[in-house]
């Protein structure tokens, strides 16, 4: 398992002792909400482990593909569970909510903006890869311009294999070059994309 964050040419990796066959332990019921994917795992596997029907399991998580699915990608166990597609919502509240604890203005949750950070977290797990620059788009400058979006500064934060949304701003918040992309006063705007355990922050002061 390995937790990824990645500003500009900065990558920390945070990582967890394999665990063997003899030590994985069953449930009667998920004794959790989410499910972060492991090598090797199935959705068979995961329901067996977990003591669900392996078809609900895909009923909850149908964006997920049975036969690809990746490290570090976040799944359901419970109908309870808040789909992955808030999470994008929820980290630009948290982000704001770090701002204006400082005295700093909200951020606007800018859709367009949302959309490219969407495309450059499904890019990251589609074409493997952790970086801010892109082999299909190019950096996160180019690939703004691509999509229409004009900025006088602009910014970005990415990360992989974090569960939810408070832990990833956790991880970004302790990082200094991430946090001040995040309080940085100039910024007006936050597009925010989550996909398969890729998360994606872009910041802009609009023209």
């Amino acid at each position: 398992m390995i937790r990824k964050l990645l500003l500009v040419t900065m990558i920390s990796f945070f990582a967890v002792p394999v665990v063997t066959d003899a030590q994985i332990k069953t449930f009667k019921e998920p004794p959790f909400e989410f499910y972060k994917v492991s090598r090797g795992d199935t959705f068979w596997y995961i329901a067996q482990r977990y003591g669900l029907d392996y078809k609900r399991l895909m009923q909850l998580n149908p964006n997920v593909v049975p036969t690809n699915m990746q490290v570090g990608e976040v799944i359901r166990l419970k109908a309870t569970a808040q789909s992955p597609s808030s999470f994008e919502e929820q980290v630009a509240v948290l982000v704001n909510k770090e701002r204006t604890s400082r005295g700093l203005k909200p951020l606007t949750h800018r859709a367009d903006l949302k959309n490219v950070a969407e495309k450059k977290a499904q890019d990251m797990i589609n074409s493997n890869y952790f970086s801010h620059t892109s082999p299909n788009y190019g950096s996160p400058f180019d690939m703004m311009k691509t999509f229409g979006i004009s900025y006088q500064a602009a910014g970005e934060n990415i990360a992989k294999g974090q569960k939810s949304p408070q832990e990833v701003m956790n991880a970004w918040m302790n990082s200094s070059g991430h946090r001040a992309n995040i309080l940085k006063p100039e910024y007006d705007s936050i597009g925010v994309g989550f996909y398969n355990g890729a998360w994606v922050q872009m910041f802009i002061k609009s023209r």
